[in-house]
């Protein structure tokens, strides 16, 4: 799941932390920036707390700034690069939110082809992705209906 460091709306990290729940409850590993701060942080908050794996992917060299809810830390040592980490390790990429690490990501999960589902996004910055591409952008108000939707459409039994 990607999403801002600082976002400004509190409702997004409660959003991201019920995602996270969500993502545990139903056995599936979270993976997430990996660092003490916003969506990041929610998120991993809520699937730890629901029993929940959460890998995080850190850009530093150290665990310095790591989220006190991560289970498998990954040290990278290359700053905004690890986005590419993300991003290709990731089988769906969740948009929480947005900010310009987070707008990367979303950029490079379209660009490889990765399941890129929206949420808590304005509709401008829905918009300037779906000036990026021919297929139609997924967004989703509501954590039941992306789950829904996933279910449906991206896990196969």
């Amino acid at each position: 799941m990607m999403g801002p460091g600082n976002p400004k709306d509190s409702e997004i990290l409660k959003h991201a932390e019920e995602i996270g729940m969500q993502i545990a409850s139903r056995k599936w590993v979270l993976l997430t920036g990996g660092r003490k701060a916003g969506v990041m942080d929610a998120a991993s908050k809520g699937a730890s707390e629901a029993g929940g794996e959460v890998i995080g992917i850190l850009p530093g060299d150290s665990h310095r700034g790591m989220s006190d809810f991560v289970s498998i830390p990954i040290v990278t040592g290359v700053g905004s690069a690890r986005n590419y980490i993300n991003i290709l390790s990731s089988d769906i990429v969740i948009v929480c939110g947005m900010g310009l690490g987070t707008s990367s990501e979303a950029a490079l999960a379209m660009k490889h082809g990765k399941p890129t589902l929206f949420t808590k996004v304005g509709k401008s910055q829905l918009d300037f992705f779906q000036s990026l591409t021919n297929k139609k952008i997924l967004f989703f108000d509501e954590s039941d209906a992306l789950f829904e939707f996933i279910e449906k459409n991206l896990i196969k039994d």
